[in-house]
């Protein structure tokens, strides 16, 4: 299927690769699915797409690059419904605001993406009483002196 994206494209994508919200995403219930894209290869972002809307592009990070204690639990509902299993482990991603400082981004590890890609189902998860919030630095110190170097 051709899914357009106004960041992105248009993007050929296997009908196999789309994944389903059931429940949506905070903030846009009706977009109930989305396609992962690697920005480059063993990259820890990914852009999330919205297959019906060109104009929903998240970026979003595996958490455990830049957080590596970022840990919580997922209630028992949320493991049936994602059907989650020691076969069926969940992948875990966070969006993240590029502001105009791309150094300054942050991501929201107060509501994490929970994907079973076996499946091909998500959700996002809003969080209680943990110490995160929605704007974490990803690069408190700045950007590493290696990216420095390469012109960013």
């Amino acid at each position: 299927m051709i899914i357009e994206s106004t960041r992105l494209g248009k993007l050929d994508i296997e009908d196999h690769n789309v994944i389903q919200f059931p429940h949506g995403i905070p903030g846009f219930p009706d977009e109930k699915e989305f396609v992962l894209l690697p920005c480059e290869p063993d990259s820890p972002f990914a852009y999330m797409q919205a297959v019906a809307e060109p104009n929903l592009t998240f970026l979003v990070v595996e958490p455990f690059t830049f957080f590596n204690d970022y840990e919580f639990t997922l209630d028992d509902q949320i493991t049936d419904d994602l059907k989650l299993s020691d076969e069926k482990l969940p992948q875990i991603f966070n969006i993240v605001t590029v502001p105009e400082k791309a150094e300054e981004m942050t991501v929201n590890l107060l509501a994490p993406i929970v994907m079973n890609l076996h499946d091909r189902i998500a959700q996002q998860v809003v969080l209680e009483k943990v110490p995160f919030t929605t704007r974490h630095r990803l690069f408190p110190s700045g950007f590493p002196e290696a990216d420095r170097k390469g012109g960013r």
